[in-house]
């Protein structure tokens, strides 16, 4: 067995929590969550969390487990609007908020996977997302300065594994997943299935296994539905 497969999500995290860490968080909304690996950091006690996610899951669900247990200090996200107890604390002030715009935080990310420090946008300028942050003016437009994004740890959540780390992504559990792979400084993938060394056709590998250090098998696979929009079944004569 691969020195990178552990036999649990609690295993697979095994000595890597502090508190006042900074993990990053695979998903988009509740697709692509490491579902199997935040009930583990709950359960882990760690504190005083930043946490990097596009948003903080939702009611009962993925990383709002950690916003109910107190053990987030700040977010970095993009989408936070639906839900409502990242809503009460951040307007309580137990919770820091730094809110980036959705494409410019995917960059941060890519840019902390890539060893870019900075990179110049002109998505915010003119808005409170530029307050305190350097701008320039390049073919006289004017942009703002953003600056990668790491963490101590990323938790991810893959479709298919090999032995040595590479993965695979299933559609739009896609997202953040795959640059939040390689911005960790330890990488842990939770995927559904593992398969034999040589399954894959290289050309078809989303990520490349140097950027994972430990697998492990799904224990929760419930991809929820955040919102069901239902119509009445159209019937032709």
């Amino acid at each position: 067995m691969s020195g990178k497969i552990f036999p649990t999500p609690a295993a697979a995290l095994e000595g890597l929590l502090f508190d006042g860490m900074t993990i990053m968080s695979g998903g988009f909304g509740l697709s692509g969550n490491p579902e199997s690996l935040i009930p583990q950091i709950r359960a882990s006690g760690v504190r005083d969390l930043t946490v990097i996610s596009n948003n903080a899951g939702a009611d009962g669900f993925g990383l709002w487990m950690l916003l109910e247990s107190r053990q987030i200090r700040k977010m970095i996200s993009s989408y936070v609007g639906e839900n409502k107890l990242f809503e009460q604390q951040y307007l309580s002030g137990e919770l820091e908020l730094e809110l980036t715009p959705q494409g410019t935080l995917a960059e941060r990310i890519r840019a902390g996977g890539a060893g870019i420090p900075a990179f110049y946008t002109k998505t915010g300028v003119g808005t409170v997302v530029a307050e305190g942050k350097a701008t320039e003016f390049f073919e006289g437009e004017e942009y703002v300065r953003e600056t990668w994004l790491r963490a101590d740890v990323a938790i991810i959540k893959a479709w298919r594994a090999d032995p040595a780390g590479n993965l695979m992504f299933n559609k739009t559990a896609r997202n953040f997943n795959p640059n939040m792979a390689t911005a960790g400084r330890v990488t842990v993938v939770e995927v559904e299935e593992i398969v034999p060394e040589g399954t894959f056709d290289p050309d078809c590998i989303h990520t490349p296994g140097i950027f994972v250090d430990r697998i492990v098998l799904s224990t929760i696979n419930e991809k929820r539905i955040e919102k069901l929009t239902t119509r009445p079944k159209e019937i032709t004569q």
